[in-house]
């Protein structure tokens, strides 16, 4: 079963020096269940193709479908519905809000959806629990290691239960036993959880954890090796 599907999709830039094409012509499935990665030089185009599957940014030309529904047109509203619902985000930099605290970071996704305060809260302490922080759900980020504030920043993405965790460089800033940990919490979530992970990595070692293995150069697909 196909989660996600393109056809032809591109994202092109206005700059003062002209047009810049992001991403050209990106024609990819994406089965439920797959741990996709994403490789490529720098200014290939990686981020800016996570960022549009994700449905953070709109593409220029082509179509996107989640599951089956078209989203490549639809309003804002729903596109922001789509990714509440669906979509869990892990970010290089963690992303984490200093002033809360880790469970409050966690929180964070539960209160956009108008869950109950007693919900969120039970709700977070599980996710937290289940990458194995739960007794630093009190702590700030500053109190925590790199590594802990990545946990952290899993445990937000899986919180509302997504059908799909988008991660750009998640172990970018982490060092090579940390990035490991990282790389094993995400499959363990993979097949486990059946979770689909699109993962952008410049990491060779990261690039292994994928089933499928994305390569762009210059915002096209230079191949794809779909490992059985």
């Amino acid at each position: 079963m196909n989660i996600i599907k393109t056809q032809n999709l591109s994202k092109s830039y206005r700059h003062k020096d002209g047009v810049v094409d992001a991403i050209k012509n990106i024609s990819l499935s994406v089965e439920k269940g797959s741990f996709v990665t994403i490789t490529g030089p720098s200014g290939s185009g990686k981020t800016t193709l996570l960022l549009t599957l994700a449905g953070l940014i709109r593409a220029t030309s082509g179509t996107f479908s989640f599951l089956e529904k078209e989203l490549t047109h639809v309003p804002d509203s729903e596109l922001a519905h789509f990714r509440r619902k669906n979509v869990g985000f892990i970010m290089q930099s963690f992303a984490l809000i200093p002033y809360l605290t880790t469970i409050q970071n966690v929180m964070l996704p539960l209160s956009l959806n108008n869950v109950s305060k007693s919900k969120q809260k039970s709700t977070a302490e599980a996710a937290l629990d289940n990458v194995d922080l739960g007794n630093r759900k009190n702590h700030y980020p500053r109190e925590l290691s790199a590594g802990q504030q990545q946990r952290v920043a899993i445990a937000r993405a899986l919180v509302n239960s997504p059908s799909v965790i988008f991660a750009d460089e998640p172990t970018g800033n982490l060092d090579p036993a940390l990035s490991v940990e990282i790389l094993n919490f995400l499959k363990d979530i993979n097949e486990k959880k059946n979770i689909t992970v699109v993962m952008v990595t410049h990491n060779p070692v990261a690039a292994g954890y994928g089933n499928v293995k994305i390569h762009l150069e210059n915002g096209q697909i230079n191949s794809i090796v779909n490992k059985k």
